[in-house]
């Protein structure tokens, strides 16, 4: 029996089409939705258990694949089969669950699973941003407890107009890439990367991605109406104690407060709160403590939130005793270690950032092999987050998706400013050593420090800066440069990286409803002035990028060839080219322009001597003698018939100079007149019609003796002449 689907149409202003349908795949899982774009297909499936585990979080698992099969492509690699989820793949997932997080309730510990999967592959449809629909329109088909329905779309501009879900080609030539997350009547997440654009364009830009964002949300309700709405599932509530919060509240809201306005570092803030928390608890007794214990610690953590938010609304003093637009003390250093081949230091407060650079050819680049997307990139950036820069002790499992996360912020800040005539591929890998607050900024500083110090010239410094916000819906405070424990107690974490001309980067993640775009702005504003004090900083550290990469960098020259060339520079089974790279000890590559048909070759050595050895043997591949022109050559062969001479401006290239060239007397022994090693020159003929040899003369080039008679030339030979001698054979 062929099941009842139900779909719904979500139509863009350029006249493409979303469809949503659900009852045909999965009808298992506790919802599913297929949605497609062009022949671009998502399958998403949710599920959740009806009991919680003992954990006292929401266990969230969002999960997107691409399925290779959906581009009619076999993975690469020995297996064959789809293994680890790539970047790509990690980065979809990232921005799916930071908006449906905060929608579940926050008592709500039951395990959830959202796992979407590209079916079906579309060149002019990015998949990445359907998945935010496809996952929201599972949750609105079961019974789980979910604030709202939201949506994420892409928006990108091109000649000065907004797109909605634009193709790749689109995007390429676009000034601003950022897909936001919202609900109908809030922004909730905001990631993307521009041009260097302003403020009131990013505002812009967001606010014409919500309108498509609510036409998306309006279909999700339909469908789900239509399919029929279940009944929101019962689940364990955790309990409440009314008295017992109001206990808590009385003895420790005050005191926090007190310990909040001293101004202190972490670490003594810690303690002293810990300390506080350990007072109250001391209050009860063991049995209260065995029946109440997580209600105390989580009533204690109310309170202290409570009086670190008044603390800043109220008085405007924040936990370290800062202003609410006041940076932390900065400094920097360069050229920290001795062998990378550029490195910097970024400190801010107790966040600190060593960023080293690699440069190298376009061997390195970091190829991407996805369904949706194959490329690679010549630019890159790693960062680390290991457990000591938080003063923890944990296992080591990989790399995280906050890792990978967190390191493609920093890359997107800093992209657009590595010009497009780099001629090295570039990876920067940031250590995070130091964390209390926005280490991905500090990736950003400390990577823009370590770019010009290993002398790639970037167009403009970028920094970055984490920006917090704390509201009680009447009154609010933007929070410039936040602590780690701001960004847990405040409403809002919005990083902003950019030079001192605009934006270059963004990410945004608000916990509250209704944010409106006056604050977004003035948000993004506060930001740039800190920005801008940050890069101050920056620059006097270093101005600008070193004029030459360092003496122990590699310096990489390239040089074109055409095609017909490359077969004779790497020579059989490569030989000349690795003979070449062994004598030179430089690296070479060689790439093929299929726009101009040339050879495109990298030259990658510390060694000068070296490089233009390479350089040498280019141009002695490419040398052409001119006819009538005069050059000088050696003896590198001594023959019966003549020498061998090699062009001294083009070693390499040689050409027999016949004994009946050499001088005008007639020449018995080539050793009468020359020997190894003799420097010369000679006329060039171009190529002799009769042997099809280039030809080339020393006699030429010198008097004639005096009573000097030419030789006539030898007559050529008849084309009967083998026929008429097997005649006379014949007739004998």
């Amino acid at each position: 029996m062929i099941p009842k689907t139900f779909t719904q149409e979500i139509r863009l202003e350029d006249g493409r089409t979303i469809t949503l349908e659900t009852g045909k795949l999965a009808k298992q899982a506790h919802g599913s939705v297929v949605v497609r774009m062009g022949d671009c297909m998502l399958l998403c499936t949710v599920v959740s258990n009806y009991h919680s585990g003992q954990v006292d979080f929401l266990p969230l698992t969002v999960d997107y694949r691409e399925k290779f099969a959906a581009a009619g492509r076999y993975p690469g690699g020995f297996f064959k089969r789809e293994a680890r989820p790539s970047d790509g793949e990690i980065l979809t997932m990232r921005i799916v669950d930071r908006v449906l997080r905060p929608l579940f309730p926050k008592d709500y510990h039951n395990e959830v699973q959202v796992m979407i999967q590209l079916m079906s592959h579309d060149e002019n449809v990015m998949p990445d941003a359907l998945a935010g629909l496809a996952a929201s329109a599972a949750i609105q088909l079961s019974d789980f407890p979910f604030e709202c329905p939201i949506s994420e779309a892409r928006v990108a501009r091109l000649d000065g107009k907004f797109i909605i879900n634009p193709s790749r080609t689109q995007l390429e030539a676009s000034d601003i890439d950022m897909i936001i997350g919202a609900s109908a009547d809030s922004v909730m997440m905001v990631e993307g990367e521009m041009d260097e654009c302003s403020e009131e364009e990013i505002a812009d830009a967001i606010k014409f991605a919500h309108e498509a964002i609510k036409d998306q949300i309006n279909a999700q309700v339909k469908l789900a109406d239509a399919f029929g709405r279940k009944e929101v599932r019962e689940y364990d509530q955790e309990e409440e104690n009314e008295s017992l919060a109001k206990q808590i509240h009385e003895a420790a809201y005050d005191k926090c407060y007190v310990i909040a306005k001293k101004g202190t570092g972490k670490a003594e803030r810690s303690s002293a709160f810990s300390e506080l928390k350990d007072e109250i608890k001391s209050s009860f007794s063991e049995e209260e403590l065995e029946e109440n214990g997580q209600l105390i610690s989580k009533y204690f953590s109310k309170a202290q939130k409570e009086a670190v938010r008044e603390l800043v609304l109220s008085e405007g003093i924040r936990l370290d005793g800062r202003k609410t637009n006041e940076i932390r003390p900065i400094w920097c250093e360069v050229d920290y270690l001795p062998s990378t081949h550029g490195s910097s230091i970024f400190t801010r407060g107790e966040t600190q950032a060593l960023a080293t650079v690699t440069l190298g050819t376009s061997r390195e680049a970091n190829q991407i092999d996805m369904p949706s997307y194959e490329g690679e990139e010549n630019f890159y950036l790693h960062y680390n987050f290991p457990p000591f820069c938080t003063g923890e002790a944990r296992p080591l499992r990989g790399t995280s998706r906050r890792e990978v996360g967190h390191g493609n912020l920093a890359q997107r800040g800093l992209k657009g400013m590595i010009p497009e005539d780099c001629p090295y591929t570039v990876r920067v890998v940031s250590e995070v050593l130091e964390s209390n607050g926005s280490s991905s900024m500090a990736t950003v500083c400390s990577g823009t420090m370590a770019l010009m110090d290993a002398g790639v010239q970037i167009t403009r410094p970028v920094s970055g800066i984490a920006m917090g916000l704390i509201s009680d819906g009447d009154r609010y405070a933007v929070l410039s440069d936040i602590l780690g424990d701001e960004d847990h107690l405040g409403d809002m974490d919005f990083k902003v990286t950019g030079t001192s001309e605009g934006i270059t980067a963004c990410q945004m993640d608000i916990k509250i409803k209704g944010l409106s775009y006056e604050i977004l702005v003035n948000a993004l504003k506060q930001a740039r002035d800190g920005r801008l004090h940050i890069l101050n900083k920056i620059t006097e550290t270093i101005e600008r990028p070193n004029a030459d990469v360092k003496p122990h960098s590699p310096k990489m020259v390239t040089s074109r060839i055409p095609n017909e060339f490359i077969g004779p520079f790497i020579g059989p089974g490569g030989k000349v080219i690795q003979e070449l790279q062994k004598t030179t000890g430089c690296t070479i590559v060689i790439n093929e322009d299929p726009v101009t048909e040339e050879g495109i070759v990298e030259i990658l050595g510390t060694d000068q001597e070296g490089i233009d050895s390479v350089l040498a043997k280019i141009d002695s591949l490419l040398f052409k003698p001119v006819k009538g022109n005069t050059y000088k050559v050696k003896v590198i062969k001594m023959l019966d018939f003549g020498a061998v001479v090699e062009y001294l401006e083009a070693p390499g290239n040689e050409v027999l100079l016949h004994v009946s060239e050499i001088a005008w007397e007639r020449t018995d022994n080539v050793s009468d007149v020359l020997k190894l090693g003799d420097e010369l020159e000679v006329k060039y003929f171009g190529t002799d019609p009769r042997t099809r040899k280039e030809k080339v003369s020393r006699k030429a080039l010198l008097d004639k003796p005096e009573g000097y008679v030419e030789r006539p030339p030898r007559a050529p030979r008849s084309d009967n002449r083998g026929r008429d001698n097997r005649n006379n054979r014949g007739n004998r």
